[in-house]
């Protein structure tokens, strides 16, 4: 299996590994692209309407306006590369808030159950926000899926451990039954002793 570095939104190199099975990728898709069935379910993150496009024609099953960067951040951005890891970071930190937050658990929900579009307007496809926001969705949703698969096995591990445990026979007693004379030590007197001969009679 071959292994390449990626270049993160944040600027960090991770391995990613070719050929490894894995859920669907989060798609990102223009506005100003045809929407396809194989899109799944499309997502716009901006919080402006793409210009020139019909609602008709974008094909959207929601529009989280509230998930894109604050106006603030978007202008200060203004597309610039130079100021992309910056922006990358500050947007994180604005996802990270309500209600921005709210909208990331729904979508990676939404990614844990299929196939998942997110549509923007912007011109530069490799320094945009959802650029940002699908590496957040996949990073939750892998944690997510493997925090399931943990509390699967282990649900699933307990009877088994439980029946192996019943099956197993118990070992015998080692101990004793105390014999007379050490109930009597015990107790603290002689042990008693039953007579041998017949009782004589005084006379």
């Amino acid at each position: 299996m071959a292994n390449v570095k990626r270049r993160t939104t944040t600027g960090r190199v991770r391995t990613a590994h070719l050929g490894a099975k894995r859920a669907e990728p989060v798609r990102l898709k223009r506005a100003y692209e045809r929407p396809e069935a194989t899109d799944g379910y499309r997502v716009l993150v901006d919080r402006l309407w793409p210009r020139g496009v019909r609602k008709d024609a974008l094909a959207i099953d929601a529009w989280m306006k509230e998930i894109g960067p604050s106006d603030e951040l978007r202008r200060w951005f203004g597309h610039d590369a130079a100021r992309w890891d910056e922006f990358a970071a500050g947007y994180r930190g604005e996802l990270r808030r309500q209600p921005a937050a709210g909208f990331v658990d729904e979508l990676v929900a939404l990614a844990n159950r299929g196939a998942l579009t997110l549509v923007y307007g912007a011109k530069d496809e490799l320094h945009n926000q959802a650029v940002v926001l699908r590496e957040v969705i996949e990073q939750r949703a892998h944690r997510t899926r493997a925090r399931s698969q943990t509390a699967k096995n282990a649900a699933e591990a307990a009877p088994l451990a439980q029946g192996r445990a019943l099956a197993e026979p118990r070992p015998a007693s080692s101990r004793r039954r105390p014999t007379s004379a050490a109930k009597a030590r015990a107790g603290g007197g002689a042990p008693r002793t039953r007579p041998t001969g017949s009782r004589l009679r005084s006379p």
